[in-house]
């Protein structure tokens, strides 16, 4: 069998070539920024759910000044697309012609098919003579494959009017990647100004009104991918990306959301498929036959990711006893019927289930008033003060307990959605734990941006989240680590022998020129569905 590294060796093909650093990209986010205003292709590249024989490769075209994201302006456009095998596109391995418009908002979305298993690629898209900037991709290896490492980017959260996007600077230029799992939150939905910074808007969002219309979520998205950094790591890997609840409305379920109300904002239903289109139509994601976006990628026999949609099928959040109903769901049926086949079936030597809220418990009754307010915001804790957060698996108690029952060994969850940092050994409740095994690992990792424990009461960092990080592990002893007050992103590193979580985080999410400083590092050895802390991140 073929034996595969898919990490170190992804990017050395990329060495040479027009405009392509050393690690397969332009040189600069700034240079990406200035090359994007004098073309047409103003919103970069990107490329998503790499399979062994096909991968997506997405770009945007303005072809003429006025056809900006959601204007509806502007005619058909024709444009080509290359993938080749070498960054100087002479060695053509698939190409095409595709006609966009406003229809679909002048994107393009090109799922490739016919390429080499576990093969470096580089990609463009060329419209009325003018080349886009070129990414790089890969597929995946086959799933027979032997591989000996995968390293993964991990994020969550990024809110534009928070901060800049040094988070994915900062990931771009390790050309260490194999690619980037987004778990969700890749937008916000809110109006200007209503969830920024510590209260403060370091980045308008564009429109300033919370988006409803399709035109809306097709600016705020077209908006979120001028970034240069956001750029920058879309054109140097695949990502593989699930939605969370702001992509649509805060603490969405399948009939609506905290932040819609139908008397002044009209029906939920348009607003969902709004928000879909828009969705569909600006991110490199692979959809099922019914639009489902719940999936797994297979890297060959040393792991498969399994991305779930914990907010299309949900019930509606509920508080106290009602959170154990067994009715309750926030799968879906279908989904949760696929997912059981999925783990019960043979699979790789690791389990990745990218899992947008925390699937282990949490339990709060112990915390002093003072701390359990600025929680409870972040976590979504009823006003009242109840122990559990009803928006993440606390509120769906049977279903967890059904899905918990179903995992197989070295089962890893990676998990967004809380802007915190997390280390959980994942046991079938609180209570039972550590009487009870751990039946899982799970890595939270925190936000891009979004604000978190000390910026909701406007602290100085590491006041009062410190406090709270010692209540809350003396309250959850599952939980290994904790650090609720830094922004940064998480690297996952896998091989046959164990999975280490290494978290970073960003000096300051105000400045686009923020440093990056590794923060902690947990490890799990395969067969032991436990955790130990690593003194060190792995090497790049």
């Amino acid at each position: 069998m073929t034996k595969a590294i898919i990490r170190r060796d992804f990017l050395k093909a990329a060495a040479a070539g027009t405009g392509i650093a050393a690690v397969g990209l332009p040189a600069t986010a700034t240079a990406i920024a200035a090359a994007a205003e004098a073309t047409p292709f103003r919103h970069g590249v990107a490329s998503g759910d790499p399979l062994p024989d096909a991968v997506i490769i997405w770009t945007r075209v303005t072809p003429v000044p006025e056809a900006a994201p959601g204007s509806g302006a502007g005619g058909p456009a024709e444009v080509t697309w290359q993938v080749a095998a070498d960054p100087g596109f002479q060695q053509i391995a698939a190409s095409g012609t595709l006609t966009t418009g406003p229809e679909r908002d002048h994107t393009v979305k090109v799922d490739v098919r016919g390429l080499e298993a576990a093969t470096t690629y580089h990609y463009r898209f060329l419209f009325d003579g003018v080349a886009s900037p070129a990414g790089l991709t890969r597929t995946a290896p086959r799933p027979e494959a032997e591989v000996d490492g995968l390293r993964l980017g991990v994020v969550s959260c990024s809110n534009w009017e928070a901060g800049h996007f040094s988070a994915y600077r900062h990931l771009a230029a390790r050309g260490d990647l194999f690619g980037v799992v987004h778990l969700g939150d890749y937008i916000y939905e809110y109006r200007r100004g209503e969830f920024a910074a510590r209260g403060t808007v370091v980045r308008p969002h564009e429109p300033a009104h919370e988006i409803l219309s399709l035109a809306d979520y097709r600016t705020r998205h077209g908006q979120y991918k001028t970034d240069p950094d956001l750029q920058a790591l879309h054109a140097a890997c695949p990502w593989m990306i699930v939605w969370d609840d702001h992509e649509v409305a805060n603490d969405s379920w399948s009939g609506g959301a905290e932040n819609h109300d139908p008397a002044t904002e009209g029906p939920w239903a348009p607003r969902l498929a709004a928000s879909r289109q828009a969705y569909f139509e600006w991110m490199p994601v692979r959809t099922g036959p019914a639009g489902e976006i719940y999936r797994t990628l297979r890297f060959g026999t040393l792991a498969d990711l399994t991305m779930l949609d914990l907010r299309s099928y949900r019930s509606r959040q509920t508080s106290g006893i009602e959170v154990d109903d067994p009715g309750r769901t926030m799968t879906g049926q279908a989904q949760m019927d696929w997912l059981r086949s999925v783990l019960s079936g043979g699979g790789a030597r690791w389990r990745l289930i990218g899992n947008s809220v925390m699937i282990s418990p949490l339990a709060l009754g112990s915390l002093p008033a003072h701390l359990l307010g600025p929680l409870r915001r972040l976590l979504g804790v009823p006003e009242g003060g109840y122990a559990l957060n009803s928006d993440q698996w606390d509120g769906y108690t049977a279903e967890r307990k059904r899905l918990l029952a179903a995992l197989p060994d070295n089962t890893v969850f990676l998990t967004g959605d809380i802007h915190t940092s997390w280390a959980n050994e994942v046991p079938r409740t609180a209570a039972t734990y550590p009487a009870s095994p751990s039946l899982a690992v799970e890595f939270v990792v925190p936000s891009v941006t979004s604000d978190n424990v000390d910026d909701f009461l406007r602290a100085e960092p590491r006041t009062i989240s410190l406090t709270a990080e010692g209540l809350v592990r003396a309250a959850n002893r599952h939980v290994r680590g904790v650090e609720l007050d830094s922004h940064g992103y998480g690297v996952l590193d896998v091989n046959p022998d164990r999975v280490q979580m290494d978290w970073f985080a960003i000096s300051n999410r105000s400045r686009a020129d923020a440093a990056s400083s590794w923060l902690a590092s947990f490890a799990s050895a395969h067969g032991s569905r436990r955790l130990r802390r690593a003194y060190r991140p792995v090497p790049f």
